[in-house]
């Protein structure tokens, strides 16, 4: 198979199709034709070569069409065929401005592959300009007007600032049209193909769009805008009254899809520059990073900018982006996958056939493992241009400073459970702690940092315990990186307190004289030490490297507490201690050999949790024995409803739960719950609330203001039985 035929192929979507439904003109801008010229709207380019737009992503003020393809250059530049909705005569700069750009490839094959070889020029796909009215298909072009268009790219990319926001948000559109896990995967990966020929860069910004992510998630710097300043932003760019955009919001419940609906129907006196992805990626950067007295003015001054410029398509993708929640479909597995896929055709451009789908599947595994160890895509995209996916566990290690993905345990409902599964295998028991999962590292520059088990940097709310660091470690130990949990400690009675305390120790900017709530560590394993990762040594010699590189220092340093059973009376009585010790129950985990090994971001059966309660969350929680005849139960009341969006739109989309304190009188919120309900049973608590709803929350309600709901209920509660 050729290059020109292997690529194509991977280009290829629906072929059959897409060429039925071409025209001349359309064949011979794809490269059909023996003549081939192609339309460069990768980038802008200023000056008298104009731009043009994407017309089906365009709004109604931006959108251009070129009547006659084949025009030749200088008559394009002189008497440019454009129309536009507004029915407007354009002036002679206007044109220029407007023109399109068409390219006439005279490069011939073999002058293609030696600049190819001599410049390891990739190959990327361009689209028709021909206005479309459903998502374009990707479709097969000749090589020259690959390698010509890539070229086009590069040399205007200094001026363009960036290849076009519109192709993402293409990609997005055709993502959103399907519910295929492989259909998405495959429309992703083409695209970060195309944008591999266009430099790491581009490829990296990409991928953090995909995620709604603009930095590495232990950073600490989120992406996500509060309702209200979307709606601040989308009233001033659209030119409409908060009224009129939260009536709309109430009909559709997707501010993204309102943003789309107004811009829709907006016109401009001027047309405005297009978006590009580097623009819009360093604003959201620059909203997310945004502080001080007017930093709320000064988002909506940003986001309203993006909108004003952007077409209905791009706003809707905007607000959806700035809300955290694309709504496509799109998990962060699947983006690694396409990742991976795109990494190993790029790597393979050369090559007379493409990898087959064992082997792709290999590269999607190892690049989800490397992941777990690295989460920065700064550093894996990089990686991936310059070595590809088969030598990234080479390259990609663990470092210090970056966090883990942590590995996590399967519960289990009895001990009977755990023998079965651990049968004729050495296996441990550690006692589970009633804290929050920490990971602490020490840095190649001596610094001290903790994270959470969601990778959000935790170090500000335990300064206090990391900054006593030196006298846990033993002589010799350089950099390291612990898995521990932290937990409230009573330093009179030297025992554990219950997590609530823990929850109430503030996050940051407190003085160590004012900190009410002290905390003990308790470390269960060991990730790394002086350069050399642990991860696949068995949790047995984990653990001795462990208790030899750090020290006891009693309500403030410890070892988990272990033994190593076999019988299920000992595990019983393990059990029942843990519980005396204020502890949830036991982790039990395999000991010995390669199934010991540890697993980031992996919810592993070789690890197993014995809990005495375990709560089992619809409408009210019951906490369901772990062993047979041990546990209580709780139930929890609903006192109020979160407004559904999106697919949920008029119905609540989540609700929040309350215990009973008999000795505070009053009802204690505890948590919020919204999945595993079924439409059927969404409705039928929007009526039964409906009869419940009050104004104001109860005076004898007590919440934390990040709780606080939509709408208030009565004190509720309903029969789980029904919906289990």
């Amino acid at each position: 198979m050729t290059k020109q035929s292997k690529l194509g192929s991977f280009f290829q979507t629906n072929s059959k199709n897409a060429k039925s439904k071409q025209s001349p003109n359309e064949k011979e801008l794809n490269g059909d034709e023996a003549s081939p010229k192609i339309v460069d709207y990768l980038q802008l380019q200023s000056g008298t070569k104009g731009e043009i737009l994407d017309s089906n992503l365009s709004s109604s003020t931006n959108t251009i069409n070129v009547k006659d393809q084949n025009q030749n250059i200088s008559d394009t530049k002189k008497n440019p065929m454009i129309i536009v909705p507004t029915n407007q005569t354009l002036n002679e700069n206007q044109h220029k401005r407007k023109s399109a750009r068409i390219v006439e490839s005279d490069n011939s094959e073999s002058e293609v592959e030696d600049e190819m070889k001599t410049k390891k020029i990739k190959y990327t796909q361009k689209e028709s300009c021909v206005t479309q009215t459903k998502s374009p298909e990707i479709k097969q072009i000749s090589i020259s007007a690959k390698v010509q268009g890539i070229k086009d790219a590069k040399s205007e990319e200094k001026d363009s600032n960036g290849i076009y926001y519109s192709e993402i948000c293409r990609m997005f559109e055709q993502v959103e049209q399907t519910t295929k896990r492989l259909e998405i995967t495959d429309i992703t990966a083409k695209y970060f193909f195309k944008m591999m020929s266009l430099g790491s860069d581009h490829l990296t910004k990409c991928v953090y769009l995909c995620v709604n992510q603009v930095a590495p998630e232990y950073k600490g710097i989120e992406l996500g805008v509060g309702e209200s300043l979307l709606l601040k932003a989308i009233a001033s760019a659209t030119g409409k009254n908060m009224t009129a955009v939260k009536e709309e919001v109430e009909k559709c419940g997707d501010l993204g899809l309102v943003a789309k609906n107004f811009r829709t129907n907006q016109r401009t006196l001027f047309p405005m520059p297009k978006l590009t992805i580097n623009k819009v990626f360093d604003t959201f950067y620059e909203i997310s990073t945004s502080t001080g007295a007017s930093s709320q003015q000064k988002k909506v001054q940003k986001i309203t900018s993006l909108l004003v410029s952007g077409s209905d398509i791009e706003a809707k993708f905007i607000i959806r982006s700035l809300e955290g929640k694309l709504r496509i479909g799109f998990a962060e597995k699947t983006v690694l996958t396409a990742l991976a896929q795109a990494s190993a055709f790029y790597h393979n451009a050369e090559s007379k056939s493409n990898p087959d789908p064992e082997k792709m599947n290999k590269y999607s595994e190892i690049l989800k493992h490397v992941y777990t160890q690295l989460p920065n895509y700064n550093i894996l995209v990089e990686a991936l241009f310059t070595h590809g996916v088969e030598k990234l566990p080479l390259v990609c290690k663990l470092v210090p400073g970056i966090p883990v993905k942590p590995m996590l345990a399967f519960p289990t409902k009895s001990v009977s459970e755990v023998l079965n599964r651990f049968k004729e295998i050495e296996f441990t028991c550690e006692y589970k702690y009633d804290g929050e999962r920490i990971q602490i590292h020490k840095c190649e520059d001596g610094k001290v940092v903790s994270f959470s088990r969601n990778s959000e940097n935790s170090t500000e709310k335990f300064y206090d315990i990391l900054e006593k660091f030196e006298k846990f470690t033993n002589e010799g130990v350089s950099t390291f990186v612990i898995d521990a949990e932290v937990v409230a400690w009573d330093t009179q009675s030297q025992n554990i307190l219950p997590f609530q305390v823990l929850s109430t120790r503030k996050r940051k900017d407190t003085k160590e004289s004012e900190i009410t709530v002290q905390v003990c560590l308790f470390v269960f394993d060991i990730l790394y030490l002086n350069g050399e990762s642990m991860l696949q040594k068995s949790l047995n010699d984990r653990r001795k490297i462990l208790w030899e590189s750090f020290k006891v220092s009693p309500g403030e340093f410890q070892f988990a507490e272990y033994k190593n059973l076999k019988e299920v009376d000992d595990i019983q009585i393990f059990l029942d201690q843990s519980i005396a010790d204020n502890c949830e129950g036991l982790m039990v985990k395999v000991l010995n050999g390669e199934e010991s090994s540890y697993e980031p971001s992996k919810r592993s059966r070789n690890w197993l949790k014995v809990l005495i309660l375990v709560a089992c969350i619809y409408l009210f929680i019951v906490k369901k024995d772990y062993l047979d005849g041990v546990g209580d139960s709780l139930d929890l009341v609903v006192i109020g409803g979160y407004t559904g969006k999106g697919k949920r739109t008029g119905v609540y989309g989540g609700f929040l739960l309350a215990v009973y304190d008999p000795d505070q009188e009053e009802y204690q919120a505890i948590c919020k719950i919204g999945t595993g309900f079924s439409e059927a049973n969404l409705k039928e608590f929007k009526e039964m609330f409906e009869k419940t709803k009050i104004e104001i929350p109860k005076s004898y309600y007590s919440f934390g203001e990040a709780e606080k709901p939509d709408v208030w209920f009565e004190p509720t509660q309903v029969s789980v039985e029904r919906y289990i």
